[in-house]
């Protein structure tokens, strides 16, 4: 039962620590703010304010204890399947104050079930307290899609956005490795790991060569001076066809202020792009060119997994901040299983998605696992995403 106290305690911690980061980005920001719809690609923060309650209460409440639903009208509003974040806003949706009092009713509750709950049986669902770890880092998953959003306003200056950027790359990074022929663990069976994540297996990869850290700013401007974005046969036919109709010319939240200098907007805030910062907000299509352009190519998820494993056991570097692309598409390892839902990751496997690893510095510790898959349309640029080659 000592163990079963310990993995109490850490969900409850973990619980409480998703909260605050939500209940905090949210602060500053009046019901106007809160309720309305920056692009057509986001939710009304409100919604998934108390989306994050609903799916709370639906597996600490309703699948854990067995209680009735808050209201019935929840699981149609706040199920993200249902309805797209573009029809959001017509919803019968709640307002700040009331999402925030559901959010604390339902928090309140499920730490009521948590005191008397068995962790220590044999239900897959609740061994090492493999729910609440789902809950939790759903939360802080749409956290993540709240900072986004964020961004998106760009006439808000947020309070707190001074370190809200990913880390610099120093000079002794800025350049590629050799891995060695081998095989190596991929995926992993931690207890709170989600299912496409999921069976560890043994793997071997021939040698290769890859990045120390992401493509940064000064890499990606040159690319970008040099007619990136003017030449077609750097492009996917799909890609080329998309950014020539769209205008685009450099990364989302770029300006250009000169014919060689660039700015951005982060957090309302206009100023000098960082030339050392990995550069992010490019879409697949944008990554993939420049790798063409670069002579090189993006590596696939198994070889971003096999250098990750290997930077880490050598120097402990790897992760600069920014998701990043790889040349896969989204799909189950082999062995893999649905669970608890098929929802979360198996109905957007193929080819319409491609594999994001590693995490920005929006992605939170209790997510940013070296075995953790992102995916996302090949055409998104508002996410905190980069590369390396």
């Amino acid at each position: 039962m000592g163990v079963t106290v310990d993995v109490r305690a850490q969900v409850a911690g973990e619980l409480d620590s998703a909260r605050a980061r939500t209940l905090a980005l949210l602060a500053p920001l009046d019901d106007t703010a809160l309720t309305g719809q920056v692009s057509p690609l986001m939710s009304p923060l409100v919604w998934d304010l108390a989306h994050v309650g609903h799916y709370e209460e639906l597996w600490l409440l309703r699948n854990v204890a067995g209680a009735p639903p808050t209201d019935v009208l929840y699981d149609d509003v706040y199920d993200a399947f249902r309805h797209p974040r573009a029809e959001r806003p017509a919803l019968p949706i709640l307002g700040p104050a009331d999402a925030r009092r559901f959010v604390s009713d339902v928090r309140a509750r499920v730490l009521d079930v948590l005191a008397t709950v068995d962790l220590a049986r044999g239900d897959r669902l609740l061994r090492d307290g493999f729910v609440y770890g789902m809950v939790a880092q759903h939360e802080h998953q749409h956290d993540e899609t709240m900072l986004a959003t964020l961004q998106l306003m760009e006439d808000f200056v947020h309070p707190d956005a001074d370190d809200w950027h990913p880390r610099a790359v120093p000079p002794s990074l800025q350049a590629s490795i050799e891995i060695d022929r081998g095989g190596f663990v991929m995926g992993t069976d931690d207890p709170w790991a989600l299912d496409n994540e999921r069976p560890a297996r043994d793997r071997e990869l021939p040698a290769f060569r890859i990045d120390r850290a992401p493509v940064t700013n000064r890499d990606y401007q040159e690319f970008v001076d040099s007619g990136g974005y003017d030449e077609p046969r750097v492009w996917d036919p799909r890609g080329w066809s998309w950014r020539r109709n769209a205008g685009l010319e450099a990364p989302q939240f770029w300006a250009r202020e000169g014919a060689r200098s660039w700015s951005r907007v982060r957090y309302g805030r206009r100023e000098p792009i960082p030339a050392d910062e990995p550069v992010q907000h490019v879409c697949w299509y944008e990554a993939d060119a420049f790798a063409r352009w670069a002579g090189t190519r993006l590596p696939t998820e198994i070889e971003w997994e096999r250098a990750a494993l290997v930077a880490r056991e050598t120097n402990g570097q790897w992760d600069h901040g920014v998701w990043e692309w790889t040349a896969s598409d989204f799909r189950g390892h082999p062995g893999f299983e649905a669970f608890p839902y098929r929802e979360y990751s198996e109905v957007f496997f193929g080819p319409e998605y491609k594999v994001l690893r590693g995490g920005s510095w929006a992605t939170h510790p209790l997510v940013h696992r070296l075995s953790f898959r992102n995916w996302d349309y090949p055409i998104r640029r508002q996410i905190f995403a980069g590369f390396r080659c």
